[in-house]
Parts: C-alpha cells; structure tokens; sequence
C-alpha cells in the first residue's frame, strides 16, 4: 500500500478511525507509525511525562486514576509569555512526532510557543492493564476525554508557571479535532481559539453519506478522477458481488483471500475489504500512504496495452486488490468475521497499541459513523448494512442496536451537531475528503468572531495538518496561509486584551 513513503500523516488521527474496516484501520496505523520517520527534530528536544487522571471526572467518590501520557517540547517556547499550542490526541497512540512536526510546529517555532501533546484515554499507553474490560469502559468517552484536558491545563500551567498571558491554542485532526472544537466551546476560559481539521463534530448513526462522498472523489476530475473510473468501480463490484452469491471460492481465490467465505458473514468482510482500499485512496489522496486517485483510476480505466479480459472492470479490481497486498506485504486478505469478533473481544493492552475495541466502543455509545451502503449512490457492495455493521455493539459490549439513535442524537444535543456554538473555532475541510460531510464547512460570523471555516477543494483527510512539502497544490499551500493568519490574528486580539 506504501507506493509513496515520501510523505506521512503526522498525528491522525484519524486519523480517520472514524473508519469502519479493518484494512482502512491498517492504513491508518501505517500511518501513524510513519509520523515518527518525518520528525527531523532530535528527539532530545522531547519531554516524555505522565499525569494521573480520575477514571471519572463526574464522580468525586471515586478517586481511580489511570496514567495519562504526555509530551513537551520546550526548544521554540519563547519564556515566560510564549503562547502553548496543545495537540490533542484522538483514538491512537501518540508519539514523540506530535510535538516534533506538522504545520502547528512550524507555526509554534514562529511565535514562540510551547508545544504539547496529550494522549486520549484508553488509548496507547495511557490505559489501565484492565482497562479494555467491558466494565472498565464506561469512562471511555469525550465528555471525559475533554476534562483530561481540562485537568491537563491545570497541570502544565502549575509546572511551568504559566500564566494568564500564555495563550493556549489547540490543534486535533479527525475526532481529536472535534475535540479541539469541543474543548474551546466547553471551556473557553482555557484555550483562546481552536483549529479543528477534518472535525466530525456532528455524530451520524448511519454515515451513508461517506460512500457517496467516496464515489464523487472518484468522479473528481481536478484530482485525477472521472465518471468513467466512479462506473467502473461501481461495475466492479456489482460482478464481484454477483460472483460471490454464485461462486464463493472462485471470488475468494480472485481477491487473494486467506480464507474461502463459509458464510454472509466472511463475504460481507471481504466486500468491505474491497471497499476500504478505494475509500483508503481517496481519504488519503496524494498524502504518500496510498495510490491516488489518479493512479487508482489508472487502473480501473486504462485500456492500453490490455487484453479484452483484462479490461473487465471485475479484472480491474481482483488487481487493485493485488497492488494493495504486495505495497502492504499481507499475503493474503483476511475475510474471517470469526477472527475480527475474536479480536475485538480480546481486552488484554498488547504494548498499548490496541485501538479497534475502544473505538468500536465509542461509535456504539457516542457517534455511530457506520460507513453503510444502503444507499443507491455508494459504489460498493450493498451487503455493508447498518444491521451488519452494529451487531457488534450488541455482541461485544452488550449495547442494543434499537439504543443507538438515541446514543448517538444525545451528542449531538451536548455539543450541537454541525452548528455547534463555538467562538474562536477554525474549522478546515478538504473537498475530497468524505469526513467533511460531518464537519462545519460553511462560514458563519458569530459577533463578527464565531466560527470560521476554511475549505480546501482538493484536498483530502487532515491534509493541511502536514508539513509543508515542494508537491503540495496551491490550494493547500493558500489554506496553510489562511490559518496561520488566523492564529496569527487570535494571538494579537490576545495580547491587546491583557493590556487592557
């Protein structure tokens, strides 16, 4: 899958992992691990720390503490008065690279700021060795996760000194950005402004709208896309999934599965594996992790030099799907339901890099994004149902599927959706990104200061939390620009404000 190791993407996270498949999961673990190879900082510079966090904020009986992992980076922190510019982690593990690369780093060695990072509970290490018991998961959840900050805050400003003439700004990209909007929103008192990349800040129980965002991306002809790579894929699949009710084993030995599907069950994997390579691409489009689109609709539409046979666009696919298991070393596709429930059920922490149970727990009781294919407009396999997707919630923690909507309608009355009322927060989106259909896109002026936005047509997921690179479109580099004159602009409005 690494076709391009030139780039990384610094702090995801997450990186989507909104994401519902276990290969888009590979992905973006690939990802993260990549982050540290960008840092072209000495890791010297990188403080290491942990602070003992309440497993529950809301309950002062209850004093359990977990340890929470942090990171400091001191060497552009301008003393005593330099701004602190916190990174929010999301459903990862955080590394030293979170305070070591990426454009908020490049805007913190400018302005003198102290650079954090705070790993999010229950993930990485900052988990109890029990903690991924269904019991101990109850303090898993955002309400929680943003007093960590809060608490967090406190900590830092007492070891450091701090005062209020250090400005706190806070970056997050993908569910650690709609954290960064949340934390503005709830405690405004403590971080001055927020930039929220890629933020889903409105839950949705049933994400059908990702496919279709998906299969526009693969129409997209400003990134390489077309209408006849978006029919293609959609051809594709229909055969692969006309094959697969007739011929199992032949659809299996075709996509390189490890296993033939003994069941509705194996083929509903193996069709969402199919799907999590092309949503893959176009999440990651041009980010050095994947193919792009262009090269991705190469293939599903490049006629010269092919047999008749191999221009079937069920030909196209069977090797996409082997262009993905030789870039990704797997030698084989794994479609056993079995093995992802076996998985999901296991509740040891294997050296803190555990993350799918965890965040299948907090789609079940807080967000959904179930990536379904229902509706006519997705490309892909109509066996993707939401049925399919949320029997987990019932198998693995005990969660009815009938108390989902109103799980997921309560957090959105909490935070308030995509018209959350935030002051100060920087909401940035990608046109090709299919996270933006959850997030905040349109400008509004809230007392001439409210929430922003700043949309980038073609980019993708998170991509203007990179460093800068020589290859990045105009748009992206313009978008970097708008954002930085935005923390510029907060950083002076808080300077004028402690003079008066």
């Amino acid at each position: 899958m690494l076709l391009s190791s030139s780039r990384c993407l610094v702090l995801l996270l997450v990186w989507n992992s909104t994401d519902a498949g276990r290969i888009l999961g590979r992905i973006k673990e690939r990802v993260r691990n990549l982050s540290l190879q960008k840092a072209k900082q000495p890791l010297q510079r990188v403080k290491e720390g942990r602070i003992h966090q309440q497993l529950d904020h809301f309950d002062r009986l209850d004093v359990s503490t977990f340890p929470q992992r942090f990171f400091v980076n001191e060497a552009h922190w301008r003393r005593p008065d330099g701004p602190v510019f916190l990174y929010i982690g999301g459903e990862g593990p955080i590394s030293e690279s979170t305070v070591l690369a990426g454009h908020h780093v490049a805007m913190a060695e400018e302005h003198g700021a102290l650079l954090l990072a705070l790993e999010h509970r229950f993930y990485g290490d900052s988990i109890n060795p029990d903690g991924l018991k269904t019991e101990n998961l109850s303090g898993l959840n955002s309400q929680q996760a943003l007093a960590d900050l809060a608490v967090f805050h406190q900590h830092i400003s007492q070891s450091f000194s701090l005062s209020q003439r250090n400005t706190w700004i806070s970056f997050g990209g993908s569910y650690a950005g709609a954290l960064s909007a949340w934390f503005r929103g709830k405690f405004p008192h403590l971080v001055y402004g927020a930039v929220a990349s890629s933020a889903p800040v409105r839950a949705k129980l049933d994400f059908s709208a990702y496919s279709s965002a998906v299969g526009s991306s693969l129409a997209n002809e400003a990134v390489g896309g077309s209408e006849k790579c978006l029919v293609a894929v959609r051809d594709a699949f229909a055969a692969a999934a006309a094959l697969m009710g007739g011929n199992a084993s032949r659809a299996a030995a075709d996509f390189g599965c490890c296993q033939t599907p003994k069941n509705l069950d194996d083929q509903i994997e193996l069709m969402q594996n199919l799907a999590d390579i092309i949503m893959g691409t176009v999440q990651y489009n041009e980010e050095g992790v994947l193919m792009s689109i262009n090269e991705l609709c190469g293939v599903m539409t490049n006629t010269s030099e092919a047999k008749v046979e191999e221009m079937r666009p069920y030909n196209r696919l069977v090797r996409l799907a082997k262009i993905y298991r030789s870039s990704s070393g797997e030698p084989c596709l794994d479609i056993s339901h079995e093995k992802t429930v076996t998985a999901l059920m296991d509740t040891t922490v294997h050296s803190g890099r555990r993350t799918e149970r965890q965040w299948t727990y907090q789609t079940c009781t807080e967000f959904g994004f179930y990536q379904t294919c229902e509706d006519a407009s997705c490309p892909f396999s109509g066996l993707v149902t939401l049925r399919s997707q949320t029997e987990l919630c019932l198998m693995l923690f005990g969660i009815s599927q009938d108390s989902l909507p109103e799980r997921v309608a309560f957090t959105n009355t909490y935070y308030g959706g995509d018209n959350p009322h935030t002051h100060r927060v920087l909401y940035v989106n990608g046109g090709v990104d299919p996270w933006k259909e959850l997030s905040v896109v349109r400008r509004r002026a809230e007392g001439g200061e409210g929430a922003r936005t700043v949309f980038i047509k073609d980019a993708a997921h998170c991509a203007d939390m990179m460093s800068r690179r020589a290859t990045d479109r105009r748009s992206l580099a313009e978008a970097r620009q708008e954002i930085e004159e935005h923390v510029v602009g907060w950083l002076k409005m808080a300077a004028l404000e402690m003079m008066v």
